[in-house]
């Protein structure tokens, strides 16, 4: 009978392990370390999110359950202790970097043509305790972290992304996250600034968004649109000239103004810069907004980031970070076999045969050895 390694070990397959090691080097992460290295840190963290393991108790005795299949992972038995102090004080950064490398794997070639690459903005919001008070606490008895994605669509991937304690504002992590030139960027009211918009126009980005109700246009210009369809009116016209304090407003040029009737009757102001798609195409693009919503809720309902296994500011970016790396590595594989399952079925086929000695491709009798991924577009997570 043909030896196979386990589900767990395949999916590990696709983890760039030499970038892994030269990001453990470079931040000193296994310095003075004796027992618990960053790959068996990663590795369980791993096992955590794919597993049904709900707190570091049950993660420690599910990971260590399996220690006959533990050395051919690379990987030795672990104590609560110690995996608790390794989430407090390792590096969060070499996390973030294997995101980064991983990313440049999985993330499939964006749209050659610039006006047709869509990015998404967003955040999700993720609770947490008392015990996190130092650094997460939002208001009076309520704390938690928030993550910022940019998320591309036609990929089904994140790109960017910026984790931030929640009273952090959106606009303040969108700031700092690099622009594509050429870009479409689709957002909500959250990134509502007239300075960032003005830095996406100089680069020749195209935006979608909404409007504030009491945000009025000047000098209107009116355009014919099809009588009795969703599209009830479009029009262009001048953002006012002063912001608050009677500041000038660096968005000065003509703008486009397009209201819509969704499928349930409420009417949105929509805000784009392009004078120049229909109106069709601009309220097309802003109902692309739900998938990164839907990402939102697949990573929280599959993934583990609504209980966390520490309270630092450290444990807790690493957990959402490796949380990222998880959906990155269900989807290359997924992917890579070309299932045609859907990704929550796959998820839940993945964390039931886990530990199984069987290939990917025997799980849905599937001929051919899943291929690794090729290096491809480049992404980043960063932390503010």
């Amino acid at each position: 009978m043909a030896h196979h390694n386990t589900v767990f070990h395949q999916i590990l397959s696709n983890i760039p392990w030499g970038e892994f090691g030269q990001l453990v080097e470079q931040h000193g992460a296994d310095k003075g370390v004796r027992r618990l290295t960053s790959k068996t840190q990663l590795t369980a963290l791993l096992f955590h999110q794919f597993s049904e393991t709900t707190g570091l108790r049950r993660l420690v005795d599910g990971f260590n359950s399996h220690r006959r299949r533990l050395h051919h992972l690379g990987c030795e038995e672990l104590s609560r202790s110690t995996l608790s102090d390794a989430n407090a004080t390792r590096p969060h950064a070499v996390f973030s970097g294997l995101f980064a490398a991983l990313l440049a794997r999985a993330h499939g070639k964006l749209v050659s043509k610039a006006r047709e690459c869509v990015h998404l903005i967003d955040s999700t919001t993720v609770r947490l305790t008392q015990l996190s008070g130092k650094w997460a606490r939002f208001s009076e008895g309520v704390y938690g972290a928030k993550a910022h994605i940019v998320y591309d669509p036609d990929a089904d991937c994140p790109i960017h992304a910026v984790v931030t304690p929640e009273n952090v504002n959106d606009i303040s992590a969108a700031k700092v996250m690099p622009i594509k030139a050429g870009a479409t960027y689709v957002f909500d009211l959250g990134y509502y600034d007239y300075g960032w918009w003005a830095d996406l126009d100089a680069a020749g980005c195209r935006m979608v968004t909404r409007f504030k109700a009491n945000t009025p246009l000047r000098e209107i210009g009116e355009r014919l649109v099809e009588p009795g369809g969703p599209i009830l009116s479009d029009r262009t016209g001048l953002l006012p000239a002063r912001q608050a304090r009677s500041r000038s407003n660096p968005m000065n040029g003509r703008v486009r103004e397009v209201r819509v009737r969704t499928e349930s009757g409420k009417i949105l102001r929509l805000f784009t810069n392009d004078l120049t798609s229909s109106p069709e195409i601009i309220a097309d693009l802003y109902k692309r907004r739900w998938a990164i919503e839907l990402f939102f809720r697949w990573v929280k309902q599959t993934l583990k980031i609504r209980h966390f296994l520490g309270t630092s500011e450290n444990a807790v970016r690493i957990q959402i970070t490796v949380a990222l790396i998880a959906f990155l590595l269900l989807r290359v594989t997924r992917a890579a076999i070309d299932a045609t399952i859907a990704p929550l079925e796959f998820a839940t086929l993945v964390k039931v045969n886990l530990m199984h000695r069987r290939t990917i491709r025997d799980l849905f009798d599937l001929p051919e050895e899943i291929p690794r991924c090729g290096n491809e577009t480049q992404g980043v997570l960063q932390w503010a």
